[in-house]
């Protein structure tokens, strides 16, 4: 199976970092290949330039796209299972990765004409500081599923799942240490469960 990564983080000394490194070995340990998108490391341009912005509002499908939206796209359509790995950052993931999918997912490709390959499954990672009750009394849980599954993933994978590794904040080091090893558990099972298109077995905070 291939399996496109997109890891969004600023710091390599991170927890989402040993989160990224644990599920691509565990998946190439499975035999399955991993291509990952580092946004940072490949200085993934965030902004919209004006003529992108453009394109995208006058639905101009045949304005030429820039390479590393190209690329990214390319990686994509390479692939059977897209999975995104990030922090969440006042509720959101972090501007580079919203960036991503602003110039990523474009007409014609994520919309229009759809060149985009209807995907097996799509899966996302993400490690809150928060804990998940939190999250749920606040209404925070509810907006990052309805924007990450309902919006940016909506009827472009067969299946969709998000699951919030919690606790992690580094204000709370008793619960960040009582959660780490759960968490990167989690992440292992669900690499081994990947090409699993039914349902799959509760796997810590699955959303």
């Amino acid at each position: 199976m291939n399996i496109f990564v997109v890891y969004c983080h600023p710091s390599s000394d991170s927890f989402t970092k040993t989160v990224l490194d644990t599920f691509v070995i565990q998946c190439r340990e499975n035999g399955h290949f991993v291509e990952v998108s580092d946004l940072y490391n490949i200085k993934f341009s965030t902004d919209m330039t004006e003529e992108e912005y453009l394109r995208e509002a006058n639905y101009d499908e045949d304005y030429k796209l820039n390479q590393d939206v190209i690329e990214e796209q390319n990686k994509i359509n390479k692939s059977d299972v897209i999975v995104f790995i990030y922090p969440v950052f006042w509720t959101e993931a972090p501007a580079k990765l919203v960036g991503w999918f602003d110039r990523v997912w474009t007409y014609g490709f994520a919309y229009g004409s759809k060149q985009m390959k209807y995907l097996s499954k799509s899966i996302f990672l993400c490690v809150a500081g928060r804990t998940i009750d939190h999250l749920r009394i606040h209404g925070q849980f509810d907006s990052m599923k309805n924007v990450m599954i309902g919006d940016r993933m909506h009827e472009r994978a067969k299946v969709n799942k998000m699951y919030i590794l919690d606790g992690m904040s580094k204000a709370n080091a008793d619960l960040r240490n009582a959660n780490y090893t759960i968490h990167i558990e989690t992440v292992r099972q669900v690499a081994n469960t990947i090409d699993n298109n039914y349902e799959e077995p509760n796997l810590g905070i699955d959303l």
